[in-house]
């Protein structure tokens, strides 16, 4: 049965088909008069977003758009967002689409009213304390995919293209006062992309369950954001008019973006200097490393997993979770090692260096160093779980 329902966890979410068509109203209720919509080059020729700004205009918020944005946004692509946003006069953001505009579009917002450099701003220390937050515009949240989670959260993903590094910028204030969350904008996403969005999903909610650390709400809204995938992932890939199963896979994008707040781990730690260095999907390359990461984190999580694993109606504990990853992985079209997604092995030292010095890897159960990283990431390069 479809559902519709309105959340305040942890920001205010009109959940449900059709409620795009409030687009207007919330703009009004976030605060904008004149909105700046951010989406991505893809988006910006489609009809969903032509609808999204005629609504705009007819309700006299004007139609502007941004749309200069790279499937991993790079702080040229934010630049521009704020230069785009500053010259038409804009007071807030419309972050429409995917994990890169979402996160483009939230940094943006962010950087609206701010004096230091983007970088300043990075999720490190206290680092989030040096912003002025009146300088921050109001944001409102569409997501077009079911995998990031980033309508709910409270940073963005840039890529720093001196140094082939993604950095988080954070900040409490830049989480997106209204987030629509309407399933039927998923309908058109391709079978391939709907795998990834919601390998990610998974990786944000199986990280986040087996982050250390005491937490039990993040740990109750990862296993049921688990549950979710593994009873509609499938169903979307094969057939993405099922609305069902798109409307679950979008509450378990925004549980897991919710749930790691608690912490992520080496799935991401290894994915991100990956998806910096060779520009691949951060969903699908979050997908080729969870089995790997899975195995080598298995002496810390064993007895954990195979508590979801029993919730998820998983025979076998840790080792029957294992399977029912591989055959999903199987299933949506994963590719099983680096080497099969195209990824080289030219730069594994620089991956294995990189990794550790992600901010995701002190979530990980079993600590990682250089040594480990090269060692996960010679594992998927080769497919030996």
């Amino acid at each position: 049965m479809l559902q519709r329902a309105n959340w305040n966890f942890p920001t205010s979410v009109r959940f449900g088909a059709g409620r795009i068509a409030e687009l207007a109203e919330a703009v009004r209720a976030a605060g904008m008069s004149r909105p700046l919509l951010v989406t991505d080059p893809r988006l910006a020729t489609m009809p969903i977003v032509e609808s999204a700004l005629a609504a705009l205009d007819a309700a006299g918020l004007g139609r502007a758009v941004f749309s200069d944005i790279k499937p991993n946004p790079v702080a040229a692509n934010v630049e521009a967002g704020i230069a785009a946003l500053r010259q038409g006069g804009h007071d807030g953001v419309v972050a429409f689409g995917g994990g890169s505009a979402l996160d483009a579009g939230k940094v943006v917002a962010f950087m609206a009213g701010q004096t230091r450099p983007m970088w300043d701003f990075e999720d490190v220390g206290d680092w989030w304390t040096r912003a002025d937050p009146n300088g921050i515009a109001p944001i409102v949240a569409v997501p077009t995919t079911a995998g990031t989670g980033s309508e709910v959260g409270r940073a963005g993903v840039i890529t720093d293209e001196a140094t082939h590094t993604k950095k988080v910028i954070f900040h409490p204030k830049m989480m997106p006062a209204i987030t629509i969350c309407d399933p039927e904008l998923t309908i058109g996403m391709p079978p391939a992309i709907t795998a990834g969005t919601g390998m990610d999903a998974l990786a944000h909610c199986l990280e986040a369950y087996c982050a250390p650390g005491f937490h039990p709400m993040a740990d109750g809204i990862a296993a049921e954001g688990m549950r979710l995938v593994k009873e509609a992932l499938a169903r979307a890939v094969a057939d993405g008019r099922d609305l069902d199963a798109r409307a679950d896979m979008m509450a378990a994008a925004a549980m897991g973006a919710t749930a790691f707040q608690k912490g992520l781990g080496a799935i991401h730690a290894l994915s991100h200097p990956v998806g910096a260095l060779y520009d691949t999907h951060h969903g699908m390359t979050n997908a080729v490393f969870m089995p790997y990461v899975l195995a080598f984190n298995r002496p810390a999580i064993e007895e954990r997993i195979g508590r979801v694993a029993a919730y998820l109606g998983i025979p076998g504990g840790f080792a029957g979770f294992m399977e029912w990853v591989l055959a999903l992985r199987e299933r949506v079209g994963v590719p099983h090692t680096l080497r099969d997604f195209g990824v080289d092995d030219a730069r594994a030292d620089l991956v294995a260096a990189m990794a550790p010095q992600d901010p995701t890897a002190g979530g990980n159960p079993v600590p990682l160093d250089r040594e480990a990283a090269l060692a996960l990431f010679r594992a998927a390069y080769d497919g030996r779980l």
